[in-house]
């Protein structure tokens, strides 16, 4: 590890209800980082629903992750006025964050955009990005190929965003891909860029009965599965140029 990597502390929030998933996605998150696992702290509001600014205030970045059994437009989970609190703090105190398939819909949502359950916008398997203007000039994207292949795992999407949103990379499918509010080192992807495509077989296994239809569905989903070079290192240069 670098000098940048050897010091660096990371807060990811979970949310997930099982505990195969959990695991499996810490484990993601180290590959797709680049960080020690010891200095990574890992918080599942699952578990504990009562996240406070100070669970993460000694962390360089914070990543609040996806969620294979919750939408956040159900907003009767215990976790979401504490999570509610933390982004609008995170992005107030212009704290380096990142949002990922459950946690990019959530920025959005609560700051002022729209996310909808919407099955026909919904993508499951490996698909190509395109970046917008914006996302070919933005330093996370500088470089790119364009398009490029990503994962995706989701059945709700963001179709308006909030004030001082910037629109950086979007599928044929899903509008906004990518995004980053204006000025400030806050960045959501729908996509996940904590998964490559072994990651993403494994994950489908764990929620086959609420993402496939059959193992009809299952194997049409798998022998689409591709690279993604590019998205698998996003995360890893999100850390470089903010944390």
């Amino acid at each position: 590890m670098g000098s940048l990597r050897s010091g660096i502390r990371l807060a990811i929030i979970q949310i997930r209800n099982h505990r195969s998933s959990m695991l499996q996605e810490q484990s993601c998150f180290v590959e797709r980082c680049g960080v020690p696992r010891q200095q990574i702290k890992f918080l599942n509001v699952v578990q504990d629903p009562g996240i406070t600014f100070a669970a993460v205030e000694d962390a360089h970045a914070v990543i609040i992750g996806g969620s294979g059994a919750y939408s956040v437009s159900d907003t009767r989970h215990p976790f979401t006025e504490p999570m509610k609190d933390l982004l609008a703090e995170l992005v107030e105190r212009d704290r380096p964050l990142f949002g990922i398939c459950w946690g990019h819909q959530f920025m959005i949502k609560h700051t002022g955009g729209r996310v909808v359950g919407a099955p026909d916008l919904g993508e499951l398997g490996t698909y190509a990005v395109a970046l917008t203007e914006e996302g070919r000039t933005d330093p996370l994207f500088a470089g790119f190929p364009d398009p490029f292949p990503v994962q995706l795992g989701h059945k709700d999407t963001a179709v308006s965003l909030g004030p001082g949103w910037r629109e950086l990379a979007r599928s044929q499918r899903s509008r906004f891909q990518a995004v980053r509010l204006d000025g400030k080192p806050v960045y959501g992807t729908q996509f996940h860029a904590d998964l490559d495509e072994h990651r993403l077989r494994e994950r489908l296994l764990v929620y086959f009965d609420d993402y496939v239809e059959d193992e009809t569905d299952y194997d049409r989903i798998i022998s689409g599965l591709g690279p993604s070079d590019a998205a698998d290192r996003l995360l890893e240069r999100f850390l470089e140029l903010y944390a």
